[in-house]
């Protein structure tokens, strides 16, 4: 080879022309996406387009299964808590709802979906019209119906400091600085006892669970137990502490007593012997507020220091210790009727809801002024009125006070604020509620010496109410029956909060 052979043989060669796409065909291993690439060892077709027209009917099989679910999604499927729901919930409902012809459909007698849907003709008898699903039940929401006055009634020369209805119902306990304590009865407002015996300003009352004993505590220090049907004091006084008492509760038993005191103590009493059981050096403020849990095991109390603590009824141990990071003072405090939940009135006009197996807070209610009385309150139910809501569909309520004289109702869960009435002339010290059968009650006491029941009623005119010969208002009431409050009323209501907490703790 000569050498301008080898010259052109190594020398630098121009690029080869582009080549263009003839007819729209081109090399699948350049422009096709790795799809079609799979698709392409299925198929005999030479050429691949990057998109199939949405005018083509016909689809290749992997595009097919890719854009397909099966009855059985894999595990890694995003929408696989989806697919676990019935189809009934999904499309089936929407379904039934349209306007179909049942099987046992007939042109006189129109099927049920055809009240809810315009009247098309029948089906013919030749046509084979597939059983429809049933419909479910429609949920019927609890309706809260407001509370109105029905009676109030008046004896006492001073403000009232509590109030309370008996566990039967039948009867409303109330105590005053006046240092007396008097009995009503709930139907009628008639008053049957007045209690006296005690030196000073009685702050606090309790009810036994038989309906027979009331149990008070006063500003002379002494605790003393009545008879309500004689109307006569008991011999035996409880005596230990050393300042006012603030606070008490009978055990569901009636076998015990708590009490806290202004002297910073808890004390638990043998009610038998009238004798103190055991002292808890509890808090290093006056205690505000002491209750018993359902079964009495536990003993919840407040003071304010800012703490609310649980103690344990039969070794004295405190098993928690409840503290807002406000750490307002804690004036009263009171147990669910499920239990499960600790209701703190603090005097930062704020109202909480605690689990106190996990020592946090987890509803406040806010709307009513609190910042210098120790007030209280409880908790109630509605949608029961009339048998409207079927068991296992009512709400729970929490009810309180207002140094402004209103009387302030909230959802225990949404934390909505249900009612708000004036009541009072000056400060609501104390709430207290009643439910059974359908008829629900609510009893306040204030400063203006006064004692107020209210009833929730329905939206149809009732009685009038008359005036009694001591110039206090009355209705008829014919309420009797256990308090269905303090049992297992609220219990199905409360136990679904739990469900709800994980939504709550995003909200406090």
């Amino acid at each position: 080879m000569d050498q301008s052979a080898s010259n052109l043989l190594y020398a630098p060669q121009p690029p080869p022309p582009k080549r263009r796409r003839i007819n729209g065909n081109r090399d699948p291993s350049r422009y096709s996406s790795p799809d079609e690439l799979a698709a392409s060892f299925d198929h005999d077709t030479p050429t691949f387009h990057r998109r199939t027209s949405s005018k083509n009917p016909s689809r290749t099989s992997a595009e097919t299964q890719r854009r397909s679910y099966d009855d059985s999604p894999p595990e890694d499927s995003p929408d696989e808590l989806d697919h676990t729901i019935h189809t009934f919930y999904r499309g089936g409902l929407r379904r039934n709802l349209q306007p179909t012809a049942s099987r046992h459909a007939t042109p006189d007698a129109p099927s049920e979906i055809s009240l809810l849907t315009p009247i098309q003709a029948p089906a013919s008898p030749a046509t084979s019209v597939p059983p429809t699903t049933p419909l479910p039940p429609p949920v019927i929401e609890a309706r809260y119906l407001p509370y109105k006055p029905k009676m109030v009634l008046r004896g006492h020369r001073k403000g009232v400091a509590a109030v309370r209805f008996s566990p039967k119902g039948d009867k409303i306990a109330s105590c005053s600085a006046d240092a007396t304590i008097r009995i009503w009865e709930t139907s009628t407002g008639n008053h049957l006892h007045t209690l006296e015996g005690h030196l000073a300003g009685v702050s606090t009352i309790a009810w036994s669970p038989d309906n027979r004993v009331l149990a008070s505590g006063s500003d002379d220090k002494s605790i003393r137990l009545w008879d309500t049907i004689a109307g006569k004091q008991y011999p035996r006084q409880l005596l230990g502490h050393n300042n006012y008492i603030y606070s008490i509760a009978f055990s569901p038993k009636g076998n015990m007593i708590v009490s806290g005191s202004y002297d910073e103590a808890v004390f638990l009493w043998d009610v038998r012997t009238a004798r103190p059981m055991r002292s808890l050096p509890a808090h290093s403020d006056p205690v505000g507020g002491v209750d018993f849990i359902r079964d009495g095991t536990l003993i919840v109390s407040c003071a304010g220091d800012g703490l609310v603590r649980i103690w344990d009824t039969a070794t004295g141990q405190c098993l928690r210790t409840l503290v807002h990071e406000d750490n307002a003072p804690v004036s009263s405090v009171r147990f669910a009727p499920n239990g499960r939940f600790v209701l703190a009135w603090t005097l930062d006009s704020c109202v909480r809801l605690w689990n106190y197996h996990e020592g946090r807070c987890v509803k406040t209610y806010q709307g009513h002024q609190n910042v210098k009385y120790s007030l209280s309150g409880a908790f109630g139910v509605y949608g029961h009125e009339n048998g409207e809501v079927p068991l296992g569909e009512k709400k729970a309520f929490a009810v309180s006070g207002s140094e402004t004289g209103e009387i302030v109702w909230w959802d225990v869960v949404s934390k909505e604020v249900l009612q708000r009435e004036v009541a009072h002339e000056g400060c609501v010290l104390g709430v207290d509620t009643l439910a059974k059968d359908g008829v629900a009650l609510a009893v306040s006491c204030g400063l203006d010496k006064s004692i107020r029941i209210w009833e929730r009623v329905s939206e149809e005119p009732g009685p009038e109410m008359e005036p009694f010969e001591d110039g206090t208002v009355g209705g008829d009431g014919g309420f009797a029956g256990p308090n269905g409050v303090n049992g297992e009323m609220m219990d199905d209501t409360l136990m679904k909060m739990e469900a709800e907490e994980a939504e709550v703790n995003g909200v406090l």
